[in-house]
Order: structure tokens, then sequence, then C-alpha cells
């Protein structure tokens, strides 16, 4: 019987978790033992006693939990000071684990020989849909920005007729038709505004436009997307062109929502200041990417500002404003992750790197790091 441990979240103001009740019943099914820290689910109000009703260990002291476990899994990895509870022991971690950025926490997990899957690296084939959370949160995302910028803006979405005048829609530009920017194109419509969006990959103008939006041409010459569907980087020039082009569109609107981020890699730079003074007074952008380098010139992670009269929203952790269904949702990806890599004969997780899975999205296994991804972009930063 291999036991789970879902500690809680200590970053500031996060109020998602990895675990509810009826997720703690499945894994009691599969022959699970399953802890939980005092307090998980307190920000989403699950009580420690829904939890104990369902099945699990409630555990108030977290050293101790983490000491008892064998797999660890929470929403963000855990404190790099947390990580020598669990050596001299083989364990496994489980959560979005940011792989790119953070060398120093790569070596402590090799140095403390601990197995960690990164949710963020899972691949995007048909077998990990119900798996995938970066896309499952992301579009919890989609919808938090647009109802932010309907918050802030001072006017409202749809058109209104009324005895003292009709009022005209509001107009949303998208830049990203990915699964956040695709639910922003939604979110909007159903609020009744005008959206127009834009994306580099061509393909996905059928789906703005199956969703009510209107695509914006723009020739940029041969653009595309990865294999995972992620849209690929542009050269300089395109990147010009695409500013230019997209200006008059963005002056025109009255919320901007900037989704555009490359997988491991820091975001385009999609709106400069100048452009931002050709926007109305009391417009609104919100840039999905300012905690990782931000589409927006002058855009602020984690904070809001006003540029040129124009509100520009940087927050950040969008997904963590509905932490409940943000919790659902996130829960249930780990629940049929595990269930998918779940061995009933033994009641343990099967670590086998030779799948199409584990390979792609386990980082550091048996004191070394054997994502391929990873180590290929080590390489190129060496030569």
């Amino acid at each position: 019987m291999q036991i789970f441990a879902f500690p809680k979240e200590i970053i500031t103001g996060e109020k998602r978790c990895a675990l509810l009740p009826a997720n703690v019943k499945a894994y009691k099914l599969s022959g699970a033992r399953v802890l939980v820290e005092s307090g998980l689910g307190e920000s989403i109000h699950v009580s420690d006693e829904e939890y104990s009703a369902a099945g699990a260990e409630v555990i108030t002291n977290r050293a101790e939990l983490l000491t008892s476990a064998e797999v660890i899994i929470s929403v963000h990895k855990l404190p790099l000071n947390e990580l020598t509870l669990l050596k001299d022991s083989a364990k496994t971690l489980i959560s979005f684990l940011d792989p790119f950025n953070d060398a120093s926490y790569l070596q402590e997990l090799q140095k403390n020989n601990i197995t960690s899957i990164s949710m963020e690296m899972l691949p995007r084939i048909s077998r990990c849909q119900k798996m995938d959370a970066l896309s499952s949160q992301a579009s919890l995302a989609g919808y938090v920005m647009t109802m932010k910028a309907a918050s802030k803006l001072p006017s409202i979405l749809p058109m209104m007729m009324t005895p003292s005048g009709t009022l005209k829609p509001a107009k949303v530009f998208v830049i990203g038709a990915g699964v956040a920017g695709l639910q922003a194109i939604a979110t909007a419509k159903r609020l009744g505004a005008s959206v127009t969006a834009f994306d580099t990959r061509s393909v996905v103008a059928e789906q703005v436009q199956s969703l009510g939006g209107k695509f914006l041409e723009i020739d940029l010459g041969e653009t595309g997307e990865t294999s995972q569907g992620y849209a690929k980087a542009l050269t300089t020039v395109q990147m010009e062109i695409q500013r230019q082009a997209q200006a008059k569109c963005i002056a025109d609107s009255d919320i901007v929502i900037t989704t555009a981020q490359l997988f491991g890699r820091k975001p385009p730079v999609l709106i400069s200041e100048g452009t931002i003074a050709l926007m109305k007074p009391g417009s609104v952008i919100v840039d999905m990417a300012a905690e990782s380098g931000g589409n927006v010139q002058g855009s602020v992670a984690g904070e809001e500002t006003v540029c040129h009269g124009v509100t520009v929203i940087g927050q950040g952790n969008w997904s963590n404003y509905v932490a409940k269904d943000a919790s659902q949702m996130y829960a249930n990806n780990i629940q049929h992750f595990i269930s998918d890599i779940w061995c009933k004969e033994n009641k343990a997780l099967n670590i086998d790197l030779s799948g199409e899975v584990l390979s792609a999205c386990v980082i550091t296994h048996q004191g070394k790091i054997v994502s391929e991804m990873l180590l290929s972009l080590q390489k190129q930063a060496v030569a």
C-alpha cells in the first residue's frame, strides 16, 4: 500500500489545493493510503472533517506528513528547504515544477534522490487530455481575465438599447488563441462584446470564428506550431510585422487580453508603450504573461498599473481567483494521471520511463535529470 501525502499550499495568497474528498475515496478504492495536512482545503471551505469522512488521515505536523509519505502531491513545488526532509528514501513529488527556471531546485532533487514529475510537462496527446492540468488552469484563467477586465472597464460589454440612447458593445481584442485565449473569447462573447482575435497559428482561425469572434489576418510568412500544439517562436522581423499590424486593432479596442506564452521560454513583447498611448483612456489591458516576463511593455507582475490612462493588469495566478473550481479540476487531473500509471498488482505507481507519458513529464529519477527536453536545453546553453 503506497502512502500519498497532500501538504497545504504555503505560498502567500494561494487558495487552491490538490485534493478534494471525492478524490480521497477514489485513491482509497485503488489501495492507497491518503494523508492530508490539516487545513488543506480551508481556503475553499472544505473542512478536515470532510477529508476524514472520505477516508483520509489528517496530520497536523507538516514535517511528519512529508517524512511519512512515499508520494507527495501539491499544486506548487515544495520549498527548497523541505526537500531535505525527503532524503534517505526514494520519494516521488508531483506538482507544477517550473523546471526551466530553477536549476538549483533540480540539483536538490537529484541530490536527495527524488523522482519529480512536472504536471506542466505532460504531453499534449489524446491519452493525456483528462490529465492536462496546464490546460484546465489556463481555461479558467481565460474566464477570469475577461471578468477582471470587464470589472475595470468604465462601460458595459453588451450593446444596450434604452429610451435614453443606444450603448454600443465593447470591443475586445484577444492576442493568442490557445486554451486561455479561446476561453477569453467565449466569455467576452457571452457577455455581449464584439470580439476580435489573433494567433500566429492560422489553423486556429476556425476555432475563433466558431466562438463568434473575428480573426485578424496578418501575413507573417511561415509560422506554425510545435508537435505539442504550442505556437512556434517568431523571428524578429515577424514580431515587428505583428506589432505594427495589430496596433490599429489595439487602439480601437476597449479591452485587450494577451495570452502569448512560449513553453519554456520568455514570452514575446507584443504591445509597446507607444501602442498603449494610442488607446482610449479608460481602456484595459490584461497581460497573462506578466509573471514570466510579460507581453506588454511596462506591465508589472502581480500588480495593476495605469499607463497613459490605460489600466494594465498583470496580477497572474489567474485560476486562483476561482480556487474552488480550479482545485476540483486540478485534483481530477492528478487523479486521472495517477490512475494511468497505477500498478493494481503492487498498489503503487509504476515509474516506467519507456512510456510516452512519463518519459515527457518525469524530470529527475534515481539521482539524475532524465527529461530529454531539459537535457537538450542544457547542452544548447553549454554550446
